[in-house]
C-alpha cells in the first residue's frame, strides 16, 4: 500500500485544478466554462441591447462596450490564473473595467449596474488582501452612488446590486486566500517528502558505512597479507583466508539485519497508506486517535498489526462497497492473569462477506501470522450491514520486545544460499 497520491487521483478530486494551472486542453476548457457560466448574469444588459428603446447608435456603442468589458475581464482573470499578475499591472485594467461599468450604466440604464458586480469580483480575484480590502468597498460605493440616478432601483433594488457586489468581492478574496494556502501546503508537503527521502538516504548510507566500513577494511588487509604469504607460507595464508570468510559472513549477517529493519512494516506508515487508499476509494475514514500516538511497540507486535491493517483495508477497498470505515486500536488487560493485549478493529458499512465463504488467501495468511505471535483473528458481520475484522496481539509482560519478532514477514535465508555452510563469527571480528 502506498501513501503517494497519483496525478490521476488528484485530478479526480480536483478536476478543475483550482489553484493550479491547467495541464491539458480539457482542463483549460473546464476552467474557462467555470468562469463563463457567470456570464449568464449579463442577460439583463444583453436583453436591453436586443429589445431596448435606445437608438441604434446607442445600442451599437453599448454592444461594443460590453464586448470590450467581457474581453478585458477574461484577459485579466485568465492571466491571473496562468501567469500571475501584480497590483501595479492590474490597476489600469481594473480602472478600465470600472470606467466601462460607469459609462455603460450611465447611458443605458439600471440593468447595466450588474457590471459592477463583475468588477468587484475581478478586484477580489487579482488583488491581495491589503489592496482588495479597500478596493472592493470602493467599487461598491461607486455602484450605490450611480444607482441613485435611477429612481426605479432606489432602496431595496439598489441593495440587491450593492450587497452582491460587496459580498462577491470579499468572497473571492477568501477564495484566493484558500488557493494560496493550498499552494503553500502543497509545496510544503513536497519539500517535507524530499527532505524525508534525503534523510532516509543519508541514514542508510551512514548505517551501511558503520556496518561495512571496518569489516571491508579488515578483509582488504587480510587479503593483502594472505597474498604476501603465498606461496612460501600456505598454512598461514589459509588461516588468513579463513578469517576473511568469517568476517565477510558476519558482515553479511549485519547487513541482513539492517535491511530487515528497513523493510519491517510500521504501523504509522500503514495508517497513512490506509487513509490515502480509503479516501481515494471515496470511503470516509474514522480513525481512532490512539493509532496516531507515537508509542514504542515490540517489533513483532507492530509488524503484525501493520500487516493486519494493510490486509483489512485492502479488503474494504476492493470488496466491501462501503461508504465509511472505522479504524480502532485498544489495549485490554485480562483481570484473571493481568495479560495485556492490543486489539486492532477495522469495520465498514459495506456489503459484508458472502454467506458460506471462508477466509481467502489474505485472511488465511493473516491468521497464520497472528498465530506466530500468540494472537488470533476475529471476523464477522458488523450489524445488519458491513464487516468487522479484529486482530488481537498479546503484549510482552515488560511492554517491550527483543526486536527479533516474526512480524516482518521478510525473513532472509542464511548463508547456505551461497552454497557454503554457515560458520560462527570469529572471536573479535569487527562488525
Amino acid at each position: 500500500m502506498t501513501t503517494v497520491t497519483t496525478d490521476r487521483e488528484a485530478e479526480d478530486h480536483n478536476p478543475i485544478r483550482m489553484g493550479q494551472p491547467p495541464r491539458t486542453r480539457r482542463q483549460a476548457v473546464s476552467k474557462a466554462l467555470w468562469i463563463a457560466v457567470w456570464m449568464l448574469y449579463l442577460a439583463g444588459p444583453v436583453a436591453d441591447l436586443l429589445t431596448g428603446s435606445a437608438s441604434l447608435t446607442t445600442r451599437v456603442l453599448g454592444a461594443a462596450g460590453l464586448v470590450a468589458y467581457v474581453a478585458l475581464y477574461f484577459a485579466l482573470v485568465f492571466r491571473h490564473m496562468w501567469r500571475g499578475v501584480t497590483p501595479r499591472t492590474v490597476y489600469p485594467v481594473l480602472a478600465a473595467l470600472l470606467a466601462l461599468s460607469v459609462a455603460l450604466a450611465w447611458n443605458l440604464g439600471a440593468n447595466w449596474l450588474v457590471l459592477f458586480i463583475f468588477t468587484s469580483v475581478a478586484t477580489g480575484v487579482v488583488l491581495p488582501w491589503e489592496h482588495a480590502r479597500w478596493s472592493v468597498p470602493a467599487v461598491t460605493a461607486v455602484l450605490l452612488t450611480l444607482g441613485l440616478r435611477f429612481p426605479e432601483v432606489r432602496g431595496y433594488y439598489l441593495l440587491a446590486y450593492g450587497l452582491p457586489a460587496l459580498g462577491s468581492g470579499y468572497t473571492m478574496v477568501g477564495v484566493q486566500y484558500l488557493i494560496r494556502t493550498t499552494k503553500e501546503l502543497r509545496a510544503a508537503r513536497e519539500e517535507v517528502a524530499r527532505l524525508a527521502a534525503n534523510d532516509e538516504r543519508l541514514r542508510m548510507a551512514r548505517d551501511l558505512h558503520d556496518l561495512l566500513g571496518h569489516s571491508l577494511s579488515l578483509i582488504t588487509l587480510k587479503s593483502e597479507l594472505a597474498g604476501r604469504m603465498l606461496p612460501d607460507r600456505p598454512k598461514d595464508a589459509a588461516a588468513q583466508v579463513a578469517d576473511i570468510e568469517r568476517v565477510s559472513r558476519q558482515a553479511l549477517v549485519d547487513v541482513r539485519e539492517a535491511v530487515t529493519g528497513y523493510r519491517r512494516p510500521r504501523l504509522a506508515v500503514e495508517l497513512a497508506g490506509a487513509r490515502t487508499a480509503l479516501r481515494t476509494a471515496r470511503i470516509a475514514v474514522d480513525a481512532d486517535p490512539a493509532l496516531d500516538l507515537d508509542r514504542e511497540l515490540p517489533e513483532a507486535v507492530e509488524g503484525t498489526l501493520a500487516w493486519a491493517l494493510r490486509e483489512a483495508v485492502t479488503n474494504v477497498v476492493r470488496h466491501s462497497g462501503a461508504r465509511r470505515c472505522a479504524l480502532r486500536l485498544a489495549e485490554e488487560t485480562d483481570p484473571a492473569d493481568g495479560a495485556r493485549t492490543l486489539r486492532l478493529t477495522v469495520s465498514d458499512d459495506g456489503a459484508g462477506a458472502p454467506r458460506g465463504t471462508g477466509d481467502g488467501n489474505g485472511l488465511g495468511g493473516l491468521r497464520e501470522r497472528l498465530a506466530l505471535t500468540g494472537g488470533h483473528l476475529e471476523t464477522g458481520p458488523a450489524g445488519r450491514h458491513g464487516f468487522v475484522l479484529t486482530a488481537v496481539v498479546p503484549l510482552p509482560a515488560d511492554g517491550c520486545g527483543d526486536g527479533n519478532g516474526t512480524g516482518s514477514g521478510d525473513e532472509d535465508v542464511d548463508g547456505a544460499e551461497a552454497g557454503v555452510p554457515a560458520a560462527p563469527p570469529a572471536p573479535g571480528a569487527a562488525r
